[in-house]
């Protein structure tokens, strides 16, 4: 009988900040991964204004996966596919909250399966929860001084608070 393959699969985004459906999509990556890469992007794929320094993310991802040695925090930089061939993941998970989403991402998956027939895209919804959520409404809600305590981990909420300059 042959040994089943590690499958190591990677979560790539911007995660600025890392929010509670960010985490639903990379815990539940977990049952059907071995690991869970979470690589946070040096260059964003969509025009974004960042709040946080990638090192500051990458701090904070591995604060709110702390419990669990299976993912793994990292960042990254050039192609998706090349990184993922480097980290040996075969799989990349992305998140879809609504239709909207749809069509980028599939395009991305799409390109990235042509720049490397070996790689899957696995698109999971997030918990019912989570699917209004987004970083950039949660930077948007701190910073017009609304509580965003239910949508990230305490440190990111003190982070984010912090750095917008809110008590």
């Amino acid at each position: 009988m042959s040994e089943r393959k590690r499958c190591v699969s990677i979560y790539p985004g911007s995660f600025d900040p890392v929010t509670r459906g960010h985490e639903d999509i990379v815990r539940r990556a977990l049952s059907f991964s071995d690991c869970v890469i979470v690589a946070v992007a040096h260059t964003a794929t969509q025009r974004k204004q960042g709040l946080f320094e990638v090192e500051e993310r990458v701090e904070m991802l591995r604060h709110v996966f702390r419990d669990e040695a299976r993912i793994v925090t990292t960042e990254f930089t050039g192609l998706l596919v090349d990184f993922a061939r480097a980290q040996g993941a075969s799989i990349i998970v992305r998140g879809l909250r609504a239709v909207s989403d749809f069509e980028y991402e599939f395009q991305m998956a799409l390109m990235n399966r042509q720049l490397w027939h070996d790689v899957e895209t696995i698109f999971l919804a997030p918990d019912v929860r989570h699917s209004y959520l987004s970083a950039s409404l949660v930077r948007e809600i701190a910073s017009l001084g609304g509580d965003v305590a239910d949508f990230v981990d305490p440190l990111v909420r003190d982070r984010l608070y912090e750095k917008l300059g809110r008590p």
